[in-house]
């Protein structure tokens, strides 16, 4: 379990050793097939997950792993913090906006009754929430990304947090999320199970890709469909913060005062590349063959149109 001292670590830093993994850190938990970080959830964490009640009022943000959570956690922070915006970047974004899933973390938040909306954030597939979220107005937001950036991602990730399994190469690694044998499970039923019951929630898609190089009007978008009203010079203010220069330089926003117990810092950082289509530097010709093959067959049945493109 994460304690409160390596969550509320202000203005420090950690020198990295060689070896920084912990024995019973990279703890894997699992539930109906898929694994997650046994660090960071248990079977508790998830029971409470999967019969959380929700209210009428609450903002629901759904992410797959590395498809820009954090960015969008801090976006939401500053869009209902119009007075207080400053003080925003101060506050490590999983305080702010809480894991449904994560143990002690999400329970000591959401104790605080005073917050609302209450907004709170989920990697978990539709299966687990959907039968308390139907027939309710909870606002769901869902991070989509292209599937290839987040592989790549995903793999730097395993390598710069000690709670992730190793995978012995990048190649490894591409099998096992092709497979979905990887946390929170295959990335093509997490997408595919969340858009499937759209029709029955109130849900709003936004892409990595339009907050990339559509940002104000992506922006504009979600503040609408969370009723909220921001006028130009805010906006202004919510674009700046929330820019990757930004974000990658807040110690309280980019995980660097984590102990390395936590996070290697000497093996990479938490903001990497923020950019689209770095999955060409990584991909073979024949990897890049098989996983088209692969989203083709997966994805056929999806109507939804995305504003990536897998060449």
């Amino acid at each position: 379990m994460l304690s409160e001292n390596l969550y509320n670590m202000k203005g420090l830093s950690f020198p990295c050793r060689e070896s920084t993994r912990m024995d019973g850190i990279n703890v894997i938990e699992v539930t109906e097939d898929i694994s997650l970080s046994g660090h960071l959830c248990s079977q508790e964490s998830l029971n409470i997950a999967t019969n959380f009640q929700f209210q009428d009022s609450d903002i629901l943000l759904v992410t797959f792993p590395k498809s820009g959570t954090i960015w969008v956690q801090h976006i939401l922070s500053l869009i209902f913090n119009k007075d207080d915006i400053q003080n925003q970047s101060t506050i490590p974004t999983f305080v702010k906006i809480p894991w449904l899933e994560h143990k002690q973390v999400f329970k000591s938040v959401m104790e605080n009754e005073k917050s609302r909306p209450r907004i709170m954030t989920t990697h978990l597939q539709a299966k687990f929430l959907i039968p308390n979220l139907k027939n309710s107005k909870v606002r769901v937001v869902y991070v989509a990304r292209n599937p290839k950036d987040v592989l790549v991602s995903f793999y730097h990730f395993h390598k710069f947090a000690n709670f992730m399994p190793d995978f012995s190469s990048f190649d490894d690694f591409f099998d096992q999320f092709l497979e979905g044998k990887v946390h929170y499970g295959s990335w093509f039923n997490h997408i595919k199970g969340w858009l499937g019951v759209r029709h029955e929630l109130n849900f709003f898609v936004i892409t990595y890709e339009d907050l990339s190089q559509e940002p104000y009007q992506a922006i504009q978008s979600l503040a609408k469909f969370l009723g909220q009203h921001l006028e130009p010079e805010y906006l202004k203010s919510i674009l700046y913060h929330s820019t990757f220069s930004f974000m990658s330089q807040n110690d309280q926003l980019n995980f660097s005062t984590i102990s390395c117990e936590i996070y290697d810092h000497s093996k990479g950082k938490f903001f990497r590349k923020g950019m689209t289509g770095n999955w060409k530097e990584y991909f073979s010709q024949d990897q890049d063959v098989r996983f088209n093959n692969v989203y083709q067959a997966e994805m056929r049945e999806l109507t939804f149109k995305f504003p990536w493109s897998l060449d």
